[in-house]
């Protein structure tokens, strides 16, 4: 009875997961419609673990469809929910597209667990949930300010919907807050795969390395920050994907304090993008065509976490530093590459 469902189990921090659980003795199953993902990254997940990776092609907007996984798996023990669009860009662009799919699917599957008394959930929220703060780093008790993105809102909507729900029924939930997953599986057989133009910056610097974009834009020089580019903190997959287990641990071991723990995933370090920039053309020895843009709407000055909480409460502690970050990812663009992809 270790049966995980990871909804969005073929997008990057979802494959990942799936093979973090597996390592840790979890058997797994996905949900992934493939509209933001690739299923190929399946094969790269089963050359890792040995193990053949399930996946039901369901749109989790539909409530029958994904009613008919859980009567198929009357045996799940818990949910890790990643499937979302997550393009801050195309959200301020198209919002009613991802108040629709982020927030139906999410009471989708919240209603199947409390039919199927699935009692352990997972959320993957996100640090845009803190807005613009006003200083850092923050902590779970930060104020929450309004989203600066409509996929920010439906994070804080993802957060308050859950936390509502868990009051009337048997669910414990955990929401993992993270800040910016970069970085490839150190096998490199499973990354990132950016459907079209890359709306995140480390994808945007490898492609740019490798020639596929001619050129990257700095979305802003005017911040008030070291160097006048955003901030944010850089956290590698790889420990992302890990403290999702840990999480689950921490429900089916029933230590959790409330019935929706809400958790910081960041190094606590703060990174300027030309930090990144510098950081990658150093360790991969490749310099980078970019040029300075106008701000970008809906991005925030800066952000990175407090992670003491997480590494008191779940015995995580990231171990990844930025070189690796940015070594992994580019060892995974040259991947790509020879794959045609």
């Amino acid at each position: 009875m270790n049966k995980i469902l990871v909804t969005g189990g073929c997008g990057y921090i979802g494959s990942h997961t799936l093979v973090d659980l597996i390592q840790n003795g979890f058997d797994v199953i996905s949900i992934d419609n493939n509209s933001r993902s690739n299923p190929y990254i399946l094969l790269g997940v089963e050359k890792i673990t040995g193990k053949k990776i399930k996946n039901y092609n369901v749109d989790l907007c539909s409530f029958d469809d994904t009613q008919a996984v859980f009567q198929e798996n009357n045996d799940i023990i818990g949910v890790i929910h990643f499937a979302a669009y997550k393009a801050v860009g195309e959200s301020v662009e198209n919002p009613l597209l991802y108040f629709e799919n982020n927030i139906n699917s999410l009471i989708n599957v919240l209603k199947c667990c409390e039919l199927f008394n699935v009692v352990n959930f997972v959320f993957s929220s996100s640090c845009t949930v803190y807005g613009n703060p006003d200083e850092c780093p923050v902590t779970e008790n930060t104020k929450i300010k309004p989203a600066e993105s409509p996929y920010g809102y439906t994070k804080q909507m993802g957060e308050e919907i859950i936390k509502q729900t868990v009051n009337s029924n048997k669910i414990n939930s955990i929401l993992l807050r993270y800040f910016n997953p970069v970085g490839a599986h150190p096998s490199i057989e499973i990354g990132e795969i950016p459907i079209g133009k890359p709306a995140n910056l480390v994808p945007a610097i490898t492609q740019t390395a490798i020639g596929k974009l001619p050129q990257m834009q700095v979305f802003g020089n005017d911040y008030p920050t070291r160097d006048g580019s955003c901030v944010r903190d850089y956290i590698h997959v790889s420990d992302i994907a890990h403290a999702h287990t840990l999480a689950l641990h921490y429900l089916i071991d029933k230590k959790n304090i409330s019935n929706a723990d809400v958790f910081n995933l960041g190094t606590g370090n703060g990174y300027t993008v030309l930090e990144v920039i510098a950081a990658f053309e150093k360790i991969n020895q490749v310099a980078l065509n970019y040029k300075i843009s106008a701000r970008r709407i809906g991005d925030v000055v800066g952000i990175y976490a407090n992670n003491e909480k997480a590494k008191n409460a779940l015995g995580w502690n990231p171990i990844f530093n930025l070189e690796e970050m940015m070594s992994t990812a580019w060892n995974w663009e040259l991947k790509l590459k020879e794959w045609a992809i």
